[in-house]
């Protein structure tokens, strides 16, 4: 395998982000006495806001503004001021690929400023050299657009990068995007149709730093 650069998801793959997340969402649907409709919750994961908008919207109605705003500020009241629990195995691989001199960059759905904040947070945001995030982009994940503008600012090709996901949406754009993808489930675990497209599937980030290192 030839790769010269690696492009990471973040939340729920990085960090343990998604447990947090679907919990306030829960809350917050408790403090308006709306029902938890986790099919429609499962779906947003790994799409960027408006994407995400456009899902709960049609399974909310016009509930969802309120549940929107009340979701979001019980969320960046934690996500913004306490760190989020890293993954395993995350901090060996990023510290092998810094080692083989890999150069690495961020693609999250996550907004700019929520995202940098919680890779500050976590200590993690040094091992970066670029952070791509959904707002810059016009399609969300399924769709390839961010994996490619991510390998773009890399300067490499997304045929050379590596690419880690937890979800299916994001590993739909990695392997769109044409990169070396690796899926690592976290609450979601992979369909039919996502197993079909024939990427690496591991169960952690530990286990995809053993296969790496007995191939490079």
């Amino acid at each position: 395998m030839k790769f010269k650069a690696a492009i990471f998801d973040m939340d729920g793959l990085l960090l343990d982000t998604e447990r947090v997340c679907k919990t306030i969402f829960q809350q917050a649907c408790d403090a308006l006495n709306l029902p938890f409709l986790e099919s429609a919750y499962l779906n947003i994961i790994g799409c960027n806001s408006k994407r995400c908008e456009e899902i709960l919207t049609g399974a909310y109605g016009a509930d969802y503004q309120p549940l929107h705003n009340e979701w979001k500020r019980r969320y960046q009241a934690v996500v913004m001021h306490e760190p989020i629990p890293v993954k395993q195995g995350v901090i060996e691989l990023l510290d092998w690929l810094h080692n083989q001199s890999i150069p690495m960059a961020v693609a999250t759905s996550t907004e700019n400023n929520v995202a940098k904040t919680k890779l500050r947070l976590a200590g993690l945001d040094q091992y970066f050299q670029n952070l791509t995030t959904g707002c810059e982009v016009s399609n969300s994940k399924p769709d390839p657009e961010i994996y490619l503008l991510a390998a773009s600012r890399l300067e490499v090709s997304p045929d050379v990068c590596l690419s880690f996901e937890d979800s299916n949406n994001g590993i739909k754009a990695a392997v769109a995007a044409g990169t070396i993808a690796y899926q690592i489930p976290d609450l979601i675990q992979p369909t039919d149709e996502v197993i079909a497209l024939g990427h690496s599937i591991e169960p952690s980030l530990t286990d995809v730093l053993t296969k790496l290192k007995s191939i490079h």
